[in-house]
């Protein structure tokens, strides 16, 4: 698949859009009984951002990210977080050839479109925040020269919840990097009897085809940015914003940036749904897993996903 074809305003070419739709279908084929996280998944490539997923080992959190690079034709690292990972092992080092007589950058598995952070939380703070500053700014400097990161980007860091021992918890301000917060939780019935009975996934995800590449990710990207947003569909967007710093329980509600991503990845939730526009419905589907990890709670404000629903509903669509 190729995104030679020229775009018209929002409008997406007919093989591009089967490509998408097939790319989807595949990644579900990949990871049963989870059509709402890989849409979320999706949601996240396509504007631009990053997934954080918490969850317990062993429910498909490795096999969603492998199974994207696949589809999406990406290359793909994988980085094991652990208390004494260095900075450099992450972005890479420069390394002194005494024949050349000069350092040489070797880099590291950060230069890859499509990199799985696991268990980002067991990794000390200086070693999170290496990954963390390369997510913000698609670069990084190591010895005073600067070295871009692959286009597109995208990183699926996993964290154990904060209760198991040897973590050390992302701090609030490195957690809004992150467009959209999930977890994907036991499967259902069918779908595990189905993982029971069928074919190892890492099998499957071996044989699997690309369907997209990067430059038609890239083009799906600048469709997003074309999809319309409503002046009354601001409004909400505002209204959800404005809610969030007066709701009961919130210390510090959403900001402008977390605004911005908000309606981006309302765009790109309007893409996957082949419209042209942005309605409610795609924020309302978004808004928790946007909202939570960025809301800061009083001291009784109980569960930030507790206190993002609530904003939600008590702020009605005209």
């Amino acid at each position: 698949m190729s995104a030679a074809t020229p775009m018209a305003g929002a409008m997406l070419p007919e093989a591009l859009r089967t490509a998408l739709r097939d790319a989807l279908s595949q990644v579900n084929g990949l990871v049963l009984g989870k059509p709402r996280e890989v849409d979320l998944a999706f949601v996240a490539l396509l504007s631009d951002g990053h997934l954080l997923i918490e969850d317990l080992p062993g429910l498909g959190k490795t096999t969603l990210a492998h199974a994207l690079a696949a589809t999406l034709g990406l290359g793909f690292q994988r980085v094991q977080f652990t208390s004494d990972l260095l900075p450099s092992d992450i972005v890479g080092v420069s390394v002194f050839d005494a024949q050349a007589r000069r350092f040489e950058f070797h880099p590291g598995p950060v230069f890859a479109h499509v990199l799985l952070a696991d268990e980002i939380n067991r990794a000390p703070p200086r070693t999170q925040s290496a990954l963390l500053e390369a997510m913000a700014e698609h670069q990084v400097t190591v010895d005073g020269t600067t070295h871009p990161l692959p286009d597109p980007f995208f990183v699926i860091a996993t964290q154990n919840p904060v209760d198991l021992s040897g973590t050390y918890p992302l701090p609030d301000s490195q957690l809004d990097r992150f467009l959209l917060r999930l977890t994907l939780g036991y499967p259902g019935e069918e779908a595990e009897r189905a993982l029971l009975a069928g074919a190892d996934r890492r099998e499957l995800i071996a044989q699997a085809t690309p369907v997209l590449h990067a430059p038609d990710v890239l083009a799906l990207r600048q469709a997003v940015g074309a999809i319309h947003a409503s002046e009354a569909l601001l409004d909400y967007v505002q209204a959800l914003l404005a809610r969030s710093r007066q709701h009961p329980g919130v210390r510090v509600g959403l900001s402008p940036r977390a605004g911005i991503a908000l309606l981006r990845a309302a765009r790109a939730h309007a893409l996957l749904r082949s419209r042209a526009h942005v309605l409610p419905d795609d924020v309302q589907v978004l808004f928790v897993q946007l909202a939570a990890h960025r809301l800061l709670a009083d001291a009784d404000g109980g569960d930030p996903l507790d206190l993002a629903r609530a904003i939600l509903h008590a702020v009605p669509v005209d």
